[in-house]
């Protein structure tokens, strides 16, 4: 997905000039074409995240999209006050960019993952948080943060291509409604290819509905998602991100405040360290049930 955003950002900055790329000393081997195609334009701030955005909302307020950019950890909870203070009470067109979401970073361990991202971000003033699962709505998103000129947090991971019975929808991407659907799954980043590969070989597939979301926060349920949740009376949420101020506490709130009848709803996310042991992004995954096999057995219980 980093290749893509690369060659995205590459497009839109050779065609407007008021685009800014800032990277805290990151992208080696990834972003090579910014720097031959934006010259000044593409500046490395170094180690030094909090300035960064600093630098960003000042450039911003002089009328740049300034794109600052970083390993996910590093330029979310450093920065976290320059980018309430002087992003986000300002309304400025910063775009936060946070490459390795999740447990992305594996074995670099707990400084190098971001589980509490959406927690720490979705609730500021003004903030839009971006979390794609697919090169496809990973370009929907981009597409929608450049023209919004507001202050937004793009969460980069491995996606993969979307599913062929998948379609794009304002809210990132979904099957067409089952009328045979007896559960409701709601996935969040590129984990959701996990759930993809699981539904491939389950034996009830043809009898769920599912919804990809890629935006935080999540202020309404979507029609066909509420459609779906009264039909089957049964959720599943997965997402990797720990369970407050995540996906799944945002839809069970709604869920709730809209008297929708659920008779179960499993929220599958990031349970942290629960071995107290760092290891690939697929080992924590796995401890918190986010695998194949796992999300495969959860659903299990639905039939």
């Amino acid at each position: 997905m980093r290749k893509h955003f690369s060659a995205f950002i590459e497009r839109v900055a050779v065609e407007n000039d008021d685009v800014v790329f800032i990277t805290g000393d990151l992208g080696y081997n990834a972003l090579e074409n910014l720097v031959e195609k934006m010259g000044k334009r593409f500046i490395n701030a170094g180690v030094a995240e909090q300035n960064m955005v600093g630098v960003a909302a000042g450039m911003a307020s002089q009328g740049y999209r300034v794109i600052c950019y970083s390993i996910a950890p590093f330029v979310v909870y450093r920065c976290l006050e320059q980018v309430r203070n002087d992003v986000c009470f300002h309304n400025l067109p910063v775009f936060i960019v946070g490459n390795g979401g999740g447990y992305g970073y594996g074995i670099m361990g707990s400084s190098h993952h971001a589980i509490e991202d959406m927690a720490a971000l979705s609730g500021l003033p003004n903030m839009h948080c971006y979390v794609p699962a697919f090169v496809e709505d990973m370009n929907a998103c981009l597409d929608e943060m450049f023209t919004n000129r507001r202050p937004s947090y793009f969460r980069l991971g491995l996606g993969k291509n979307m599913s062929s019975n998948m379609k794009l929808t304002s809210y990132g991407a979904a099957t067409e409604l089952n009328s045979n659907a007896g559960a409701t799954i709601i996935a969040q980043s590129p984990v959701a290819n996990n759930l993809v590969s699981a539904l491939k070989e389950h034996p009830n597939k043809d009898n769920v509905d599912v919804f990809i979301v890629n935006r935080m926060p999540i202020n309404t349920l979507p029609e066909d998602m509420m459609a779906s949740i009264r039909k089957t009376g049964k959720v599943l949420t997965i997402e990797e991100h720990i369970s407050t101020g995540g996906m799944g506490a945002a839809l069970s709130l709604l869920v709730n405040e809209g008297s929708l009848p659920v008779s179960k709803f499993v929220s599958l996310h990031a349970e942290g360290y629960p071995s107290g042991l760092y290891g690939s992004q697929a080992y924590h995954q796995q401890e918190s049930g986010l695998d194949e096999a796992s999300i495969s057995r959860t659903l299990n219980s639905y039939f």
